[in-house]
């Protein structure tokens, strides 16, 4: 009997799920769906990763994108 998590963020970092939108969506289609200055303003995944991690609400919008995109 194996133990699947219904969860769809599972096993996936931060990192990792910034990285696919980023190569999804690229910088200006995420600054588009997120309004967020650190996908606006020189972005890169490391200050984008910085910002995500303090900033729950954040957060919460980029891996609803996430769970949406990986789900379309």
């Amino acid at each position: 009997m194996s133990m699947t998590s219904k969860d769809p963020l599972h096993g996936i970092t931060l990192e990792k799920l910034l990285i696919e939108l980023v190569d999804h969506y690229g910088w200006d289609g995420l600054a588009k769906r997120i309004d967020i200055r650190c996908f606006k303003s020189d972005p890169s995944i490391k200050s984008s990763l910085s910002f995500l991690r303090k900033t729950p609400w954040a957060r919460e919008k980029v891996e609803a994108l996430f769970i949406q995109m990986r789900q379309g």
